[in-house]
């Protein structure tokens, strides 16, 4: 890697990063390059690999699971050389932190890929998330709720906008329920309302220890909050409520969902089984399963603190480090 990075300012071609993020259900990474907005991507992947299939019963990741996510890291580290990155961060959230077997997988990726991983904390991660967000900030809202759903857990971060759009960490928290812990536990075909409600109830007391804790909703009731949801089961909402043929980033991403946009949604996917969540549009067969399970925790979400609106990221950890990177090095510039 230093290697590479001698030989691109030799080159005058700049650095490049890359950001990978290997969570429960999913295996990111995005290579960019800085520009003067922040940065311009040049490449990136995204594959299904389900790492924390069976984690939940079994406590260890499987031999299936973690053959498959080898399987697309190895198709990362490609990029990564093709690309000459000349700086990188690797990350692994809930799965690996959870899983018992986590240390040998580390060296075994690290042997068989040369992927380096870096096991982050449930703060950490909320705070990266919150971090590839910024730009979609309205500065004119005090606060800002921003969520993150995903496969094993879900995190949540309390933001403070200061003067000049300067962002500051109140509190974060991570829920240890994610939309595959929610397929494992309540079922993943058909849903009943009064599965669907437990689904919702298992969420809410996190929600209110972390309101009460930082008195959330007189905020809210006061107009200042603004939320913001990253990545997974929000944009596949968001993607079914602008009635999209094929899921398209740059229409989902900063759009701005209702709540009632959102439980229209939510009740068109509760009347399907798996098998007719899968046809639909932007979710497919890999994320069938699971949708349901992501509507339940964003309904709990927006039951708890009624902003009434959520603003809509197709962005999230990998944007985070890759801000980060960029940052730090013009500083040490």
């Amino acid at each position: 890697m230093h290697r590479q990075r001698r030989e691109a300012e030799r080159s005058g071609e700049g650095p490049v990063y890359a950001a990978l993020d290997l969570g429960t259900n999913n295996c990111r990474l995005l290579v960019a390059r800085p520009s003067k907005g922040g940065f311009d991507v040049v490449d990136s992947f995204s594959r299904i690999v389900r790492l924390g299939e069976g984690l939940q019963s079994s406590g260890r990741l499987s031999e299936k699971a973690m053959r498959r996510t080898i399987a697309a890291l190895q198709i990362c580290a490609g990029k990564i050389e093709r690309r000459r990155v000349t700086q990188m961060r690797c990350v692994a959230t809930d799965a690996c932190r959870r899983a018992e077997n986590c240390g040998s997988f580390v060296e075994r990726v690290k042997g068989e890929t040369g992927v380096q991983l870096e096991i982050i904390g449930a703060r950490e991660e909320a705070a990266l998330a919150a971090a590839g967000c910024l730009p979609l900030l309205d500065p004119s809202r005090r606060r800002a709720l921003v969520f993150d759903i995903g496969g094993g857990s879900s995190e949540l971060t309390w933001l403070a906008i200061e003067e000049r759009g300067r962002v500051r960490l109140l509190d974060s928290i991570s829920l240890p329920w994610g939309v595959a812990r929610m397929a494992e536990t309540f079922g993943s075909d058909r849903i009943s309302d009064r599965t669907y409600r437990a689904m919702t109830e298992a969420v809410l007391p996190w929600l209110r220890r972390f309101d009460e804790a930082n008195g959330i909703s007189g905020e809210v009731a006061a107009g200042r909050v603004q939320m913001l949801g990253t990545s997974g089961p929000v944009t596949v909402v968001a993607g079914l409520h602008l009635g999209l043929a094929r899921y398209r980033r740059e229409l989902v991403d900063g759009c701005v969902l209702g709540f009632d946009d959102l439980d229209t949604v939510s009740a068109k996917l509760r009347r399907l089984d798996r098998n007719g969540r899968a046809r639909l549009p932007c979710i497919g067969r890999e994320r069938a399963d699971m949708a349901v399970g992501g509507c339940a925790i964003l309904e709990a979400i927006c039951r708890t603190w009624p902003v009434g609106s959520v603003r809509v990221a197709d962005r999230g950890l990998r944007e985070g480090i890759l801000f980060r990177m960029i940052a730090g090095d013009r500083a040490a510039a």
